[in-house]
């Protein structure tokens, strides 16, 4: 069948699962009737090679085989490829898998987000941070085509020294480690090179109190902590297990030459509110990165991209939309979901379930559903993340509004998820006080695929009432504002206001209006113009839909005048523009000119009266003056409050000393 183009391909694999090929055709409103194959990739390889001569698009319903059919395609274009046998036809619910088959095409149908590329290069010289023979032996065997440097923890006098040393032998311990593949630098305790007449055992050199050492890669057999988590070049085994240590060598032997890494994050310096002016506010992303890959760069923060792991978290901390995840982009991540929903429904499908997942421990978990146990139920749809931790709050209420009955996510073991559950958690609560039922998020962290085979056979919530079709467009806030709005209106009643308990980037700003003075300081800081003044008159402003709690205008105010409500406002209350304070603005007293706000020169005259450079008479007038009759007053243009000293020139002191 011919879907906006591009020539679908289905096979049955063999008859091993069941294709309801007009109810595929009807749901991705295809052209022609389709032809359901046997094997695509086998006996039928001549009709996929004859569907490729007739230079059409091609997607092909198989994964599996992708190698195969590459091969196939020789110098022709290579199809995408879409699994809809592991994730829907392999099931004991096949007879009700075409809805879910159907929206499962229509999603790889869309064109692919491609994100940008980190250029990374290395010579493959390589570090073993070794604490036994082991560690020695791995040095030894990568040494045979690269430089090799072997660091040994102390003690390291206990180990014999190898016969013929093809690399670098040196003791020391690792205190700190920097860098990414191809651009290592570590500092080292204790650094000392091995003696060449080491005999019965190892004899070293008196050590430096510390030394800084460099690599392109570092293979980490020493049974200590970890130096990194999750770095390109950095490769760690156990040295009590000999297989996952012969991985980690083959891995390494890998690591040389010229590679490309996805940028996964993008940072928008000007939206971020880390800090201004030597005021600290918001430190979510540095909290969140487990690669340390983030650092705070004065009034913003700075992503190093070499080192950044793809973790995500920090993108879905973010309050600001300030760091945005790019594998893939937001709008091609929402869009994936709505076409995903909405295909479901025009199959047929009934009340459906997301199951995030990543590529990874989701994907095999997945598949080992389908080839060893019942398989995925056909009302759960996967929908795979590179990294399930880059999912918001955005994405969350997204598939509510867009008709999921229920999201889950599948967190990988050791997945780090902290900044995962707390958005879940945020989630369920607006949720909830929106009177939508329970049940509707659920976090999943079972490695047994039967245990998780059985928690998704859980009834699901009935579908919600409407479904939204609008598209994600804008950023981040944006989309969340329009899924708050759309489920909002299915709350009965639906609240104008919504208290929140727990960290969101919701609320509104508290002001104590007797100590403010309109100094605009939390108005030239806030990132978001959640707060703005007037240029006509003294006047605060403030949005509450714009407002993410980042704290700026708090830590700023130099009153303290400031403090913040975690709440969600809906309707006019949180759209529209309220006054916060203003006054009347303050007449010069020499021209009557409005130039200031009264309460805060009132401010400054109380405040200045007595001090030392405001004692002479008429001097506080001047703090009450406009500029321009300051300037007239102080530099002679009528009676001086203040008479400026004559200067003293050159001819003077001449006179004084002839």
């Amino acid at each position: 069948m011919k879907v906006n183009g591009t020539r679908v391909l289905v096979c049955s694999c063999n008859g091993s699962m069941s294709v309801d090929a007009r109810r595929l055709a009807e749901a991705l409103e295809a052209a022609g009737t389709p032809e359901v194959h046997t094997q695509l990739c086998r006996a039928e390889a001549e009709k996929f090679r004859a569907h490729l001569a007739a230079g059409e698009p091609l997607l092909v319903c198989c994964t599996q085989e992708a190698p195969r059919f590459t091969e196939l395609a020789g110098d022709a274009a290579t199809p995408a490829f879409v699994d809809i046998r592991d994730r829907a036809g392999w099931t004991d619910q096949a007879g009700r898998a075409a809805a879910k088959m159907a929206a499962l095409i229509a999603e790889a149908l869309l064109p692919p987000a491609i994100p940008a590329a980190v250029p990374l290069s290395s010579d493959g010289a390589t570090l073993v941070y070794a604490g036994d023979d082991v560690g020695v032996d791995a040095a030894r065997r990568l040494a045979a085509d690269r430089r090799v440097t072997c660091l040994l923890v102390p003690p390291a006098e206990l180990l014999e020294p190898p016969g013929r040393r093809d690399f670098a032998l040196l003791k020391g311990r690792v205190t700190a480690a920097r860098g990414h593949l191809g651009a290592f630098q570590l500092t080292v305790d204790g650094l000392a090179a091995a003696a060449p007449w080491s005999r019965a055992a190892l004899v070293f050199d008196q050590p430096a109190e510390s030394g800084e050492l460099t690599a392109e890669v570092i293979l980490d057999l020493s049974g200590q902590p970890p130096l990194f988590s999750g770095r390109d070049g950095y490769l760690r085994a156990d040295p009590g297990a000999p297989a996952a240590v012969e991985r980690a060598l083959a891995e390494a032997a890998l690591l040389r030459g010229q590679f490309d890494k996805p940028r996964y994050v993008r940072i928008d310096p000007g939206r971020c509110a880390h800090s201004r002016n030597g005021q600290l506010a918001c430190t979510r992303c540095l909290d969140a990165c487990p690669s340390s890959a983030i650092t705070a760069d004065g009034d913003h923060v700075s992503i190093d991209a070499h080192a950044c792991s793809g973790h995500g978290a920090c993108a879905s901390v973010c309050p600001t939309a300030a760091i945005t995840y790019q594998m893939p982009p937001a709008l091609s991540a929402f869009e994936r979901l709505r076409v995903l929903l909405a295909t479901y429904r025009r199959a047929g499908g009934g009340a459906a379930e997301i199951l995030v997942h990543d590529p990874r421990h989701g994907l095999a978990m997945i598949q080992a559903l389908a080839r060893h146990d019942r398989g995925l139920p056909a009302a759960v749809i996967p929908y795979e993340l590179n990294e399930v931790t880059a999912m918001g709050l955005d994405f969350a209420l997204t598939a509510l509004a867009y008709g999921a009955s229920r999201l889950s996510v599948l967190l990988p073991p050791g997945g780090g998820g902290d900044s995962l559950r707390q958005t879940m958690a945020l989630a369920e609560e607006i949720v909830d006080g929106l009177g939508l039922g329970g049940g509707r998020l659920s976090l999943l962290e079972d490695s047994d695929p039967a245990a998780l085979g059985s928690l998704l056979r859980r009834a699901l919530p009935p579908p919600l009432a409407a479904a939204a079709t609008h598209r994600a467009l804008g950023q981040s806030r944006e989309t969340l504002v329009l899924a708050l709005e759309h489920l909002h209106g299915l709350a009965a009643p639906p609240p104008e206001v919504l208290p929140l308990a727990g960290p969101a980037p919701f609320g509104q700003v508290l002001l104590d209006g007797g100590k403010c003075t309109l100094c605009m300081a939390c108005v030239g800081v806030c990132p978001t113009a959640a707060l703005s003044g007037n240029a006509d008159k003294p006047q605060l402003a403030f949005h509450e839909a714009s407002c993410v709690q980042c704290q700026l205008c708090r830590v700023t105010c130099p009153e303290h005048a400031i403090q913040l409500e975690r709440r969600l406002a809906f309707g006019p209350l949180g759209s529209r523009r309220r006054i916060l304070k203003e006054e009347e603005p303050y007449p010069c007293i020499r021209c009557g000119k409005a130039f200031g706000v009264r309460s805060m020169v009132e401010r400054m005259v109380e405040r200045l009266t007595g001090h030392p450079m405001y004692r002479d008479p008429g001097r506080l007038d001047l703090i009450r003056m406009c500029d321009d009759c300051r300037v007239i007053v102080q530099w002679g243009g009528e009676a001086d409050p203040s008479p400026r000293p004559r200067p003293i020139t050159s001819d003077d002191y001449r006179k004084e000393n002839p």
